[in-house]
């Protein structure tokens, strides 16, 4: 099962997050082959938050991942969303023919109102990084969509969505993570 976790930092927390950077790569360390997508989001180079897209085997080891991670436990993060994923694109972001480097990246995350929307993969595979709906624990309800692309800006990244299927849609700036 996959799951996409989204930890939002406390606007205060940068000197703890880099303070316990060697930590928090330990921890993800332990879950490199279960990992499809990882990366901080920034606002002016500076970290608002992280997202991981990770293989576990059911909603009890996801939050085992997003709550034992070493941020959260020190109060770094002001909240998480957890929520079960489906990978349509079937790879993982070290696999995105567009490389670590280049362009604007970004999460979009779409926040579902109502019937599910943007099931399918959008036109525009080849700036497409992960793309999946976001789902209840036990896969049968929609409860959004989230991507990460390559995009020559916010909006033209936020277009990726259907603006009206959604309770909002959230546009971050985003960057391959992991260690350098």
């Amino acid at each position: 099962m996959e799951f996409l976790c989204y930890h939002r930092d406390r606007s205060d927390s940068l000197p703890l997050r880099d303070e316990l950077l060697a930590a928090h790569w330990a921890y993800m360390d332990q879950y490199a082959k279960e990992m499809i997508a990882r990366g901080p989001t920034l606002a002016d180079d500076t970290p608002t938050g992280s997202v991981h897209i990770v293989d576990l085997p059911d909603p009890t080891a996801a939050r085992t991942f997003a709550f034992d991670e070493p941020n959260y436990q020190a109060g770094v993060y002001r909240d998480v969303l957890l929520r079960r994923w489906r990978n349509t694109l079937g790879r993982t972001m070290w696999d995105f023919p567009g490389g670590r480097t280049g362009g604007n990246r970004y999460l979009v995350l779409g926040l579902g109102a109502g019937q599910a929307a943007d099931l399918a993969l959008p036109p525009d595979r080849e700036q497409l990084i992960a793309y999946g709906p976001l789902l209840s624990d036990n896969g049968d309800t929609w409860l959004g969509t989230a991507a990460l692309l390559r995009a020559p800006d916010p909006d033209t990244a936020r277009a990726i969505l259907t603006p009206d299927r959604y309770a909002d849609i959230e546009v971050h700036n985003w960057q391959f993570g992991g260690r350098p």
